[in-house]
């Protein structure tokens, strides 16, 4: 608790991108070694400083007290949101990182103030508590909104539905149970975020535990089975509004990334892949008319390729589908950067006009069958996954392993684990930087937050 709003927290996306550069990456690691040498997932400290004399590498460790956690999409306990005119915890403070195990049901409470390169534990929330007092299992997302901390949890405890939300307590961080007062026909669920302008919450759709855990399942995905709907929310009143289905062939809707002006009501979520042809797209969402409506503005089509050079999951279609598996929209709401997975490629798009998007660069690493390489290191596994922007829009750090199973499924010959850097260019274009280069060996590198914030972690409530 401060007397004064921690120094991080901005009123504004313009005053956020006008702070100091980050200088550390929080990386969270999947152990992937065999039986015989199973190690706990951990979360790591990159130095982010050009010049450091240990620029590019990591300085910091914290290795989680249990194996098999699958460590994946982690949060600040505050942020920006702080300063919302009704936010009741003006003076909380960016201090813990929550880390939840997608496959373990805990959450972890990690401490980043004293030493931000030596991250503490200080406390564990574990699943049977989680499930007790919310009904919900496998926590996905942290979010840390104006009145408590959000967290998108993919099921119930016995691998069915239905997913949802839940909130922890922004002083001790216990769960506070099921944010949902009424939840209409939402059944399955993946990310949350919303319009804080227009008190609008929306969820995104994956499947169930047990639909995902063991890697995609065909019959499921042909049969249009994997989520394929967003769902609105009224923020306030906690209840359901809309389910917009974009179609049942849009298979697997993930990441939303709304305006960070809290005045444009609009945002954008990106498809997996669709049934009919591989392809992958991006959607639109827009208040119109008192309702909210989604279109689709981006389409990537599939790559044709030997059948020999595909995984067995692959062969049947002699085609290397895109597979967008994160995106990532810059705080000035220009540039929404799309990670296509399958095919190892980074897309960056003009998005001044949201509703007619114009590809200005690409950047090669990694895929499928390409395997484009990375001037320090050759030829890389894996592709562009989680991606994440400096708040000034200079910096874009990425990761390259999804999900361990589905890992197996696309890249089964392994995946290697790497984060890198590109420098995007005030007036267009980005460019790999070759001297950053993060090996992780033996561990895969998911999600990425950045000291101080970073343009997918902070909500603002003024322009």
């Amino acid at each position: 608790m401060t007397w004064k709003p921690d120094p991080t927290f901005y009123p504004s996306p313009r005053s956020a991108a006008a702070a100091p550069p980050e200088e550390l990456a929080y990386v969270v690691t999947l152990n992937t070694a065999g039986d015989g040498d199973r190690r706990p997932d951990a979360l790591n400290v990159i130095d982010l400083r050009p010049g450091s004399t240990t620029y590019a590498t990591r300085i910091g460790r914290l290795d989680m007290p249990n194996v098999g956690d699958e460590l994946h999409h982690f949060g600040w306990n505050a942020c920006s949101s702080a300063l919302c005119p009704w936010a009741p915890h003006p003076h909380v403070e960016r201090r813990y990182l929550l880390v939840p195990g997608l496959r373990s049901s805990r959450i972890h409470l990690i401490d980043v103030k004293d030493d931000p390169t030596a991250p503490k534990l200080v406390k564990v929330i574990e699943a049977e508590t989680l499930a007790g007092r919310t009904g919900y299992s496998r926590p996905h997302t942290i979010h840390c909104g104006p009145d408590g901390i959000y967290v998108s949890a993919l099921g119930a405890p016995d691998g069915g539905g239905p997913g949802g939300v839940l909130l922890l307590d922004h002083d001790d961080f216990e769960p506070l149970g099921q944010w949902e007062v009424q939840r209409g026909p939402q059944e399955l669920a993946y990310d949350v975020w919303w319009n804080i302008g227009y008190d609008t919450l929306l969820t995104s759709e994956w499947g169930t535990p047990a639909m995902v855990e063991d890697g995609v399942i065909p019959e499921l995905l042909l049969g249009g089975r994997y989520g394929h709907q967003l769902h609105v929310w009224d923020l306030r009143r906690r209840r359901h509004t809309q389910a917009i289905d974009l179609g049942a062939e849009q298979q697997m809707v993930l990441e939303l990334r709304p305006a960070h002006d809290p005045r444009n009501p609009y945002g954008f979520v990106g498809v997996v892949v669709s049934t009919t042809d591989l392809s992958a797209s991006v959607w639109l969402w827009n208040r119109e008319n008192g309702s909210v409506s989604a279109h689709k503005v981006i389409e990537v089509p599939a790559e044709p390729a030997d059948p020999d050079e595909l995984p067995p999951a692959l062969k049947p279609f002699g085609a290397v589908p895109p597979l967008i598996t994160d995106i990532a929209l810059s705080l000035d709401d220009r540039y929404l950067y799309v990670s296509c997975w399958g095919t190892g490629e980074l897309k960056r798009y003009d998005v001044t006009d949201p509703a007619r998007p114009r590809e200005d660069g690409s950047v090669r690493l990694g895929g499928i069958v390409r395997r484009a390489p990375h001037p320090a290191a050759g030829p890389l596994t894996g592709g562009p996954q989680m991606v994440e922007v400096s708040r000034d829009g200079r910096r874009v750090y990425l990761t390259n392993s999804l999900y361990a199973s589905w890992d197996a499924q696309f890249y089964p010959e392994g995946i290697s684990g790497w984060m890198v850097k590109l420098d995007a260019e005030p007036g267009g274009g980005f460019r790999v930087d070759p001297e950053f280069f993060v090996e992780f060996e033996g561990e895969r590198p998911h999600q990425i937050r950045l000291q101080g914030g970073d343009a997918s972690s902070d909500s603002y409530c003024f322009p």
